[in-house]
Protein backbone atom coordinates (compact mmCIF):
# COMPACT_ATOMS: atom_id res chain seq x y z
CA UNK A 1 0.00 0.00 0.00
CA UNK A 2 2.82 2.26 -0.12
CA UNK A 3 2.15 3.36 -3.63
CA UNK A 4 -1.03 5.40 -2.24
CA UNK A 5 1.37 7.47 -0.54
CA UNK A 6 2.67 8.84 -3.55
CA UNK A 7 1.09 11.93 -4.96
CA UNK A 8 1.05 10.87 -8.70
CA UNK A 9 -1.38 7.99 -7.22
CA UNK A 10 -3.55 10.13 -5.31
CA UNK A 11 -4.13 12.28 -8.21
CA UNK A 12 -4.84 9.52 -9.69
CA UNK A 13 -7.21 7.93 -8.01
CA UNK A 14 -9.18 11.38 -7.99
CA UNK A 15 -9.66 12.02 -11.25
CA UNK A 16 -13.01 10.14 -11.78
CA UNK A 17 -14.58 12.48 -8.62
CA UNK A 18 -13.04 15.39 -10.50
CA UNK A 19 -14.81 14.13 -13.79
CA UNK A 20 -17.67 14.21 -11.93
CA UNK A 21 -17.44 17.52 -10.39
CA UNK A 22 -17.05 19.06 -13.36
CA UNK A 23 -19.63 17.56 -14.98
CA UNK A 24 -22.57 18.27 -12.52
CA UNK A 25 -21.23 21.31 -10.23
CA UNK A 26 -18.80 23.25 -12.57
CA UNK A 27 -19.96 23.11 -16.01
CA UNK A 28 -23.67 23.55 -15.25
CA UNK A 29 -22.14 27.12 -13.31
CA UNK A 30 -20.31 28.04 -16.14
CA UNK A 31 -23.44 27.55 -18.54
CA UNK A 32 -26.24 29.24 -16.35
CA UNK A 33 -23.52 32.35 -15.63
CA UNK A 34 -23.00 32.59 -20.04
CA UNK A 35 -27.10 32.80 -20.34
CA UNK A 36 -27.12 35.10 -17.61
CA UNK A 37 -25.60 37.41 -20.54
CA UNK A 38 -28.03 36.45 -23.27
CA UNK A 39 -31.60 37.32 -23.89
CA UNK A 40 -33.16 33.65 -24.18
CA UNK A 41 -36.64 32.21 -23.64
CA UNK A 42 -35.26 28.52 -23.68
CA UNK A 43 -36.13 28.17 -27.34
CA UNK A 44 -34.41 29.02 -30.38
CA UNK A 45 -31.34 31.15 -30.37
CA UNK A 46 -29.88 33.05 -27.52
CA UNK A 47 -28.74 36.77 -27.80
CA UNK A 48 -25.79 38.34 -25.95
CA UNK A 49 -26.83 41.13 -24.31
CA UNK A 50 -24.06 41.70 -21.84
CA UNK A 51 -24.76 42.85 -17.66
CA UNK A 52 -28.90 44.32 -18.43
CA UNK A 53 -29.70 41.03 -17.47
CA UNK A 54 -28.02 41.95 -13.83
CA UNK A 55 -28.85 45.74 -14.46
CA UNK A 56 -32.28 45.06 -14.51
CA UNK A 57 -32.11 42.76 -10.95
CA UNK A 58 -30.75 45.90 -9.73
CA UNK A 59 -33.85 47.60 -10.20
CA UNK A 60 -36.18 44.72 -9.52
CA UNK A 61 -38.03 45.28 -6.66
CA UNK A 62 -39.23 41.70 -6.43
CA UNK A 63 -35.73 40.70 -6.60
CA UNK A 64 -34.85 42.56 -3.17
CA UNK A 65 -38.09 40.94 -1.30
CA UNK A 66 -36.54 37.51 -2.47
CA UNK A 67 -33.28 38.37 -1.43
CA UNK A 68 -34.93 40.23 1.86
CA UNK A 69 -37.05 37.42 2.66
CA UNK A 70 -33.86 34.96 2.00
CA UNK A 71 -32.00 36.72 4.71
CA UNK A 72 -34.55 36.31 6.90
CA UNK A 73 -34.90 32.62 6.49
CA UNK A 74 -30.61 32.59 7.20
CA UNK A 75 -30.68 34.71 10.08
CA UNK A 76 -33.65 32.66 12.12
CA UNK A 77 -31.44 29.53 10.90
CA UNK A 78 -28.55 30.54 12.35
CA UNK A 79 -30.17 31.94 15.48
CA UNK A 80 -32.67 29.04 16.02
CA UNK A 81 -31.01 26.02 14.42
CA UNK A 82 -27.35 25.79 14.91
CA UNK A 83 -27.96 26.15 19.37
CA UNK A 84 -30.39 24.34 18.94
CA UNK A 85 -28.73 21.36 17.23
CA UNK A 86 -25.90 21.86 19.32
CA UNK A 87 -27.71 20.79 22.52
CA UNK A 88 -30.05 18.22 21.04
CA UNK A 89 -26.48 16.71 19.92
CA UNK A 90 -25.46 17.49 24.01
CA UNK A 91 -28.77 15.52 24.98
CA UNK A 92 -28.00 12.91 22.66
CA UNK A 93 -24.40 11.91 24.15
CA UNK A 94 -26.25 11.40 27.56
CA UNK A 95 -26.44 7.74 27.77
CA UNK A 96 -29.80 6.57 28.67
CA UNK A 97 -31.76 3.21 27.83
CA UNK A 98 -33.59 3.60 24.24
CA UNK A 99 -31.19 6.50 23.50
CA UNK A 100 -30.35 4.31 19.63
CA UNK A 101 -34.50 4.84 18.80
CA UNK A 102 -34.14 8.40 19.84
CA UNK A 103 -31.31 8.77 18.02
CA UNK A 104 -33.48 7.55 15.04
CA UNK A 105 -36.48 9.69 15.79
CA UNK A 106 -34.13 12.72 15.92
CA UNK A 107 -32.91 11.96 12.56
CA UNK A 108 -36.29 11.18 10.61
CA UNK A 109 -37.31 14.80 9.84
CA UNK A 110 -34.12 15.10 7.51
CA UNK A 111 -35.19 12.14 5.42
CA UNK A 112 -38.39 13.40 4.68
CA UNK A 113 -38.35 14.64 0.79
CA UNK A 114 -38.93 18.46 1.24
CA UNK A 115 -42.31 18.58 -0.67
CA UNK A 116 -44.10 16.40 2.07
CA UNK A 117 -42.40 18.27 4.72
CA UNK A 118 -44.30 21.53 3.12
CA UNK A 119 -47.52 19.35 2.88
CA UNK A 120 -46.74 18.99 6.58
CA UNK A 121 -46.55 22.37 7.68
CA UNK A 122 -49.19 23.73 5.40
CA UNK A 123 -51.54 21.77 7.64
CA UNK A 124 -49.69 23.44 10.58
CA UNK A 125 -49.26 26.83 9.60
CA UNK A 126 -52.58 27.62 7.51
CA UNK A 127 -54.16 30.50 8.45
CA UNK A 128 -57.62 29.17 7.76
CA UNK A 129 -57.10 25.08 7.93
CA UNK A 130 -53.78 24.72 10.18
CA UNK A 131 -53.57 23.32 13.37
CA UNK A 132 -52.04 26.31 14.98
CA UNK A 133 -55.23 29.01 14.54
CA UNK A 134 -57.71 25.88 14.92
CA UNK A 135 -56.37 25.55 18.34
CA UNK A 136 -55.94 29.09 19.35
CA UNK A 137 -59.50 29.36 18.08
CA UNK A 138 -60.70 26.31 20.06
CA UNK A 139 -59.00 27.93 23.19
CA UNK A 140 -61.06 31.67 22.50
CA UNK A 141 -57.40 32.97 21.83
CA UNK A 142 -58.69 33.77 18.07
CA UNK A 143 -57.64 37.22 18.56
CA UNK A 144 -53.60 35.33 18.64
CA UNK A 145 -54.28 33.51 15.49
CA UNK A 146 -51.92 35.03 12.36
CA UNK A 147 -51.50 34.30 8.67
CA UNK A 148 -48.50 32.35 9.76
CA UNK A 149 -47.70 31.84 5.74
CA UNK A 150 -49.41 33.75 3.15
CA UNK A 151 -48.97 37.12 5.10
CA UNK A 152 -46.95 39.99 4.24
CA UNK A 153 -44.70 40.09 6.65
CA UNK A 154 -44.75 36.20 9.14
CA UNK A 155 -43.93 33.95 6.07
CA UNK A 156 -39.94 34.12 5.90
CA UNK A 157 -39.90 33.80 9.68
CA UNK A 158 -42.48 30.58 9.32
CA UNK A 159 -40.42 29.39 6.63
CA UNK A 160 -37.10 29.70 9.05
CA UNK A 161 -38.83 27.59 11.59
CA UNK A 162 -39.95 24.83 9.32
CA UNK A 163 -36.29 24.43 7.97
CA UNK A 164 -35.20 24.28 11.22
CA UNK A 165 -37.30 21.60 11.98
CA UNK A 166 -35.94 19.77 8.96
CA UNK A 167 -32.65 20.15 9.08
CA UNK A 168 -31.97 20.00 13.38
CA UNK A 169 -31.34 16.39 13.32
CA UNK A 170 -28.87 15.87 10.31
CA UNK A 171 -26.85 19.05 11.77
CA UNK A 172 -27.26 17.65 15.73
CA UNK A 173 -26.12 14.11 14.09
CA UNK A 174 -22.82 15.61 12.84
CA UNK A 175 -22.22 17.71 16.11
CA UNK A 176 -23.02 14.69 18.33
CA UNK A 177 -19.98 12.68 15.88
CA UNK A 178 -17.66 15.98 16.42
CA UNK A 179 -18.42 15.28 20.48
CA UNK A 180 -17.43 11.80 19.85
CA UNK A 181 -14.09 12.80 18.85
CA UNK A 182 -13.09 15.08 21.97
CA UNK A 183 -11.15 12.61 24.04
CA UNK A 184 -12.47 11.73 27.61
CA UNK A 185 -8.99 11.92 29.04
CA UNK A 186 -9.58 16.04 28.76
CA UNK A 187 -12.50 16.01 30.22
CA UNK A 188 -10.79 13.84 33.51
CA UNK A 189 -7.74 15.81 33.53
CA UNK A 190 -9.96 19.32 33.73
CA UNK A 191 -12.22 17.78 36.37
CA UNK A 192 -8.60 16.98 38.54
CA UNK A 193 -7.61 20.47 38.25
CA UNK A 194 -11.19 21.28 39.48
CA UNK A 195 -13.15 22.44 36.28
CA UNK A 196 -16.61 22.43 36.43
CA UNK A 197 -18.90 20.82 33.86
CA UNK A 198 -19.57 24.67 32.98
CA UNK A 199 -16.40 25.69 32.68
CA UNK A 200 -15.59 22.29 30.60
CA UNK A 201 -18.17 23.47 28.35
CA UNK A 202 -16.76 27.01 27.64
CA UNK A 203 -13.49 25.82 27.99
CA UNK A 204 -12.75 22.62 26.42
CA UNK A 205 -16.41 21.35 24.21
CA UNK A 206 -17.17 24.37 22.56
CA UNK A 207 -13.04 25.22 21.04
CA UNK A 208 -12.35 21.46 20.47
CA UNK A 209 -15.97 21.59 18.24
CA UNK A 210 -14.62 24.71 16.21
CA UNK A 211 -14.39 22.20 12.68
CA UNK A 212 -17.88 20.85 12.97
CA UNK A 213 -19.23 23.99 13.82
CA UNK A 214 -17.54 25.85 11.02
CA UNK A 215 -19.25 22.69 8.89
CA UNK A 216 -22.48 23.04 9.81
CA UNK A 217 -23.08 26.87 9.29
CA UNK A 218 -21.32 26.19 5.91
CA UNK A 219 -24.56 23.80 5.63
CA UNK A 220 -26.63 25.95 6.89
CA UNK A 221 -26.15 28.78 4.82
CA UNK A 222 -25.54 26.65 1.78
CA UNK A 223 -28.85 24.74 2.76
CA UNK A 224 -31.16 28.30 3.10
CA UNK A 225 -29.98 29.39 -0.44
CA UNK A 226 -31.58 26.82 -1.92
CA UNK A 227 -34.74 26.08 -0.26
CA UNK A 228 -37.28 25.33 -3.02
CA UNK A 229 -40.01 22.62 -2.41
CA UNK A 230 -40.80 23.93 0.83
CA UNK A 231 -41.77 26.97 0.17
CA UNK A 232 -43.82 26.58 -3.24
CA UNK A 233 -45.97 23.95 -1.09
CA UNK A 234 -45.93 26.37 1.53
CA UNK A 235 -47.16 29.48 -0.29
CA UNK A 236 -45.65 29.28 -3.90
CA UNK A 237 -44.30 32.84 -3.50
CA UNK A 238 -47.84 34.64 -2.54
CA UNK A 239 -49.35 36.80 -2.07
CA UNK A 240 -48.33 38.64 -5.33
CA UNK A 241 -44.52 37.06 -4.94
CA UNK A 242 -44.29 38.57 -1.40
CA UNK A 243 -43.20 35.65 0.10
CA UNK A 244 -40.44 34.42 -2.42
CA UNK A 245 -36.96 33.51 -2.13
CA UNK A 246 -34.18 33.59 -4.62
CA UNK A 247 -34.98 30.51 -5.81
CA UNK A 248 -38.37 30.23 -6.20
CA UNK A 249 -38.18 33.97 -7.88
CA UNK A 250 -35.47 32.22 -10.04
CA UNK A 251 -37.99 29.54 -10.82
CA UNK A 252 -41.00 31.29 -11.27
CA UNK A 253 -38.99 33.50 -13.78
CA UNK A 254 -37.37 30.82 -15.75
CA UNK A 255 -40.28 28.54 -16.20
CA UNK A 256 -43.56 30.55 -15.51
CA UNK A 257 -42.34 33.90 -17.35
CA UNK A 258 -40.12 32.19 -19.84
CA UNK A 259 -37.28 34.31 -19.61
CA UNK A 260 -34.43 32.11 -18.87
CA UNK A 261 -31.33 34.29 -19.39
CA UNK A 262 -32.90 36.36 -16.62
CA UNK A 263 -33.69 33.48 -14.60
CA UNK A 264 -29.98 32.55 -14.94
CA UNK A 265 -29.06 35.82 -13.69
CA UNK A 266 -31.01 35.38 -10.47
CA UNK A 267 -29.43 31.93 -10.01
CA UNK A 268 -25.66 33.26 -10.66
CA UNK A 269 -26.44 35.88 -8.04
CA UNK A 270 -27.59 33.34 -5.71
CA UNK A 271 -24.79 31.17 -6.50
CA UNK A 272 -22.59 33.78 -5.90
CA UNK A 273 -23.80 35.53 -2.83
CA UNK A 274 -23.51 31.57 -0.87
CA UNK A 275 -20.14 31.64 -2.09
CA UNK A 276 -19.71 35.09 -0.89
CA UNK A 277 -21.49 34.41 2.55
CA UNK A 278 -19.44 30.77 3.04
CA UNK A 279 -15.98 32.32 2.15
CA UNK A 280 -16.33 35.28 4.21
CA UNK A 281 -17.27 33.25 7.27
CA UNK A 282 -14.57 30.86 7.14
CA UNK A 283 -12.48 34.11 6.83
CA UNK A 284 -13.48 35.53 9.68
CA UNK A 285 -13.77 31.83 11.83
CA UNK A 286 -9.99 31.43 10.88
CA UNK A 287 -8.99 35.22 12.59
CA UNK A 288 -10.74 33.98 15.11
CA UNK A 289 -9.03 30.90 15.87
CA UNK A 290 -5.62 32.98 15.20
CA UNK A 291 -6.33 35.47 17.58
Amino acid sequence: MIWLSKRRYILFMLIPTLIVYLGYIIMPVLISFYYSLTEYTGIGAARFIGLDNFSRLWHDSLFWISLKNTLIVLAVALLLLLPGAFLLALLLNVKVRGGNAVKALNFAPSIVAPILVGLIWVFILDPQMGMINVILTKLGLGQLAQPWIGGKTLTPYSIGIVFTWQMIGFLATIFLAGLKMIPRDVYESSSMDGANKVQQMFRITIPMMNETVKINVILIITGVFKIFETVLLLTNGGPNHLSEVMVTYMYNVTFTSGEYGYGMAIATVTFLLTLIFSLVYMSLSRKSIEE
